[in-house]
């Protein structure tokens, strides 16, 4: 299994006309996701049509995103829009009942973003991002922009406010045999949609999820709520990486969200402490997240993740 997204997704790409739509389009699909169709204001009844392994994908392209699932069954949508339009994409839709909405752009306005969280949460929506990399299930789906060659499908659930990161540590276990489960872009930006704390419940009631890789980083309080989840609801081995160590207080440090205040709060070792206190593995670096996968028991073989 898997969460969020799976075989059965059907994709909506709002923007797709646009030079980053149409380019992780042709990706998604030669994953084999399952784009029903595209949406770009003024652009509808028009075809995009893409060649994916010397065959010909049409992928019809709407006006509006309630058309599009009304028509095509679309159950999520990723956004390749620029972040002064993301807003008004996510609550397009969330009023076309989209139960899953992927926000990519960096820097979308933070009262902005403020409204597009309760709206989501008012509504049931999943809503990730902005500044995610997206959601892949290897061996499934992917909706994002996400270098799909080098994951595998395995036992390792990742969850993950840096892309850069979640990429390396996928790079070394793949290349270690181990695959991962669902991996997901929680995005950078200070408000996101989705925090670790909603995801853990997903994970842990996953079957094919055996072991979780939370990869954090300075600001925010998202890994010390993490980490009271952790340690009164997770059964399954957490292993966490807290980026941005020797970053100096005050002081933003590439995501909008990691900033560390004057008194401390939001430190990396502030969260390091909160997640070693509900028994999670702290690692130092990427590699050493692998190092301590291996180490792992389960399904009672140390050996075999």
């Amino acid at each position: 299994m898997s969460i969020l997204i799976d075989k059965n997704t059907r994709l909506l790409v709002q923007g797709i006309t646009g030079r980053e739509g149409m380019f992780h389009t042709q990706t998604m699909l030669e994953y084999g996701t399952v784009v029903a169709a595209g949406v770009t204001p003024g652009k509808g009844g028009q075809d995009l049509v893409i060649t994916v392994r010397d065959k010909t994908v049409t992928v019809p392209v709407f006006n509006t995103v309630r058309e599009a699932a009304e028509k095509t069954g679309a159950n999520a949508t990723v956004l390749f829009v620029p972040a002064r339009f993301t807003p008004q994409g996510v609550y397009e839709a969330a009023d076309a009942g989209i139960p899953l909405i992927m926000t990519i752009s960096e820097h979308t306005p933070v009262h902005d973003m403020m409204k597009c969280y309760y709206t989501a949460r008012q509504r049931g929506i999943r809503l990730f991002g902005p500044n995610s990399f997206g959601i892949i299930s290897p061996g499934k789906c992917k909706a994002g922009f996400m270098a799909h060659r080098y994951y595998t499908e395995g036992p390792v659930g990742i969850m993950s406010r840096s892309a850069t990161n979640c990429y390396e540590t996928v790079m070394m276990m793949t290349a270690c045999g181990i695959g991962q489960s669902t991996c997901i872009g929680v995005g950078g930006d200070m408000i996101p949609g989705s925090s670790f704390i909603d995801l853990l419940p997903d994970f842990e009631a996953d079957p094919q999820t055996k072991a979780i890789v939370l990869i954090g980083e300075i600001g925010g309080s998202e890994e010390e709520l993490a980490a009271g989840y952790i340690k009164d609801h997770v059964t399954k081995p957490v292993v966490a990486l807290i980026a941005g160590k020797n970053a100096p207080k005050g002081k933003n440090m590439g995501h909008a969200g990691a900033i560390v205040s004057a008194d401390g709060t939001g430190s990396a070792e502030n969260k390091e402490q909160a997640l070693n206190a509900a028994g999670v593995y702290i690692a130092e670096s990427t590699n050493h997240i692998v190092d301590i996968l291996k180490g792992l028991a389960l399904n009672g073989n140390p050996q075999v993740l």
